[in-house]
């Protein structure tokens, strides 16, 4: 791996040109425009056409039928069926712990104010079938939707040339989903956020894409809502000598295996650590099955950057606002309030970010490309919407009167300011 030995202001800087949320090209950018406008003309038709130009797949049929799924279930092995239940479980505890039930304000007399918070409609699941498989992804967008008290969840997963990953049927049959579609890519975003003679259209879109699905999520947004722009996975590690080298390769791998575009980032201290570090990573590479695509991560996006003391090691991660960050030293907790931009933590020498992505809880859709300085994990509320209300009495919007009215006509909004005066024309 590359190995950057700068001083900080130059680490920092080189770190920030690096962070990029995933934004396309003009031509990514036409060809999905053009996708949701043909989809929202022709529906179903038009989707039938792109899964068979774009997976090579002659559809008949976009929903798969539930006795396919429950199939998938009933020939599922032990083994899988219980770490799917496992990671539900504490998937579930975790997200249950995050609903809100709004408040209600009284005490100043005669004013009540408050909010409320309700569960969306219907929501929209993509899941990914490419590259990769990802059943954790169902649990972790279908769980805390349904812990919101979403009705209606529908799931879309791009179909493939031998059926369905059956493990993906196997995660929506414990999650609970019955709704799903064969379809993938710009089209299936555009199928959920406008509707077709059998996809109904939805509220909300969640999980993660190719840059197809990001550009096609970022030009439905207004339509429905997203979760986020999601990008290629990121992995930043702070580790000094006390970390095992060989356990800190195997982690930064865990998310070059992910995507040519992912970014594994060491920070530390101890720069013969660092080439421990970057020794073990190309050892490991010789026997990982994703080689190639790792090795393009490592040698393209991935680095190693030396730094001067722990508390610059934070400063280099906050500025990057990684997607994942392992802070592998000893006492790992005590250096939590350090952590200012990250979208999951990981503390401690055991707590690899593969716990994480499967069992421990925590949601691992997670904001990518530096958003997570104003982006959060999905959670409960990301799937619950806010409805404010007040009421007033006559006496309480009698102390208020003119305070209202002045600021009515200042902004030159005559009308704002009679609609009060009116509740007390007839005492004047």
């Amino acid at each position: 791996m590359k190995i950057l030995q700068e001083s900080l202001a130059d680490t920092v800087t080189y770190v920030t040109k690096r962070s990029a949320v995933a934004t396309g090209s003009p031509e990514v950018d036409q060809t999905v425009r053009d996708i949701i406008k043909n989809v929202r003309i022709n529906g179903d038709q038009a989707i039938f056409e792109y899964e068979k130009q774009f997976d090579q797949v002659d559809l008949t049929d976009l929903r798969v039928p539930q006795a396919n799924i429950d199939a998938a279930y009933e020939n599922a092995s032990t083994d899988l069926i219980e770490a799917l239940e496992l990671a539900k479980r504490n998937i579930t505890s975790y997200h249950e712990k995050e609903k809100q039930r709004g408040f209600v304000d009284t005490e100043q007399p005669g004013v009540m104010r408050g909010e409320r918070l309700t569960p969306l409609a219907a929501v929209g699941v993509y899941v990914p079938g490419g590259t990769a498989a990802y059943p954790s992804s169902i649990l972790m967008n279908v769980l805390p939707a349904k812990i919101a008290g979403v009705k209606r969840i529908a799931l879309v997963t791009p179909p493939q040339k031998d059926g369905l990953n059956q493990a993906v049927l196997t995660a929506a049959k414990i999650a609970g989903v019955t709704e799903v579609y064969q379809v993938g890519g710009a089209q299936a975003i555009a199928a959920l956020a406008f509707g077709t003679k059998t996809i109904p259209r939805v509220d909300k879109i969640t999980g993660p894409g190719n840059i197809f699905v990001a550009t096609a999520k970022k030009q439905v947004f207004g339509q429905v809502s997203i979760d986020m722009i999601a990008g290629p996975s990121e992995i930043g590690i702070i580790a000094d000598a006390s970390a095992d080298a060989e356990n800190v390769a195997a982690d930064l791998l865990s998310q070059a295996e992910h995507d040519k575009l992912a970014r594994p980032m060491l920070v530390t201290t101890d720069l013969k650590f660092a080439q421990a570090v970057s020794d073990s990573v190309d050892q490991q590479l010789l026997t990982l099955p994703r080689k190639e695509i790792a090795t393009s991560s490592v040698n393209e996006q991935g680095f190693i950057a030396i730094v001067d003391q722990i508390e610059d090691a934070f400063t280099v991660m906050n500025a990057i606002a990684p997607e994942h960050l392992e802070i592998q030293l000893e006492n790992a907790a005590q250096y939590l309030s350090y952590v200012e931009n990250a979208g999951s933590v990981f503390l401690g020498f055991a707590a690899s970010e593969p716990v994480g992505d499967y069992v421990a809880g925590p949601n691992h859709i997670l904001p990518t490309g530096g958003t997570s300085r104003f982006f959060s994990a999905l959670g409960v509320l990301d799937f619950m919407k806010r409805t404010q209300f007040v009421t007033y009495s006559t006496a309480a919007l009698a102390k208020e009167e003119k305070a209202i009215t002045t600021l009515a006509r200042t902004e030159g909004l005559e009308a704002h300011a009679r609609a009060v005066e009116s509740r007390f024309r007839r005492q004047k």
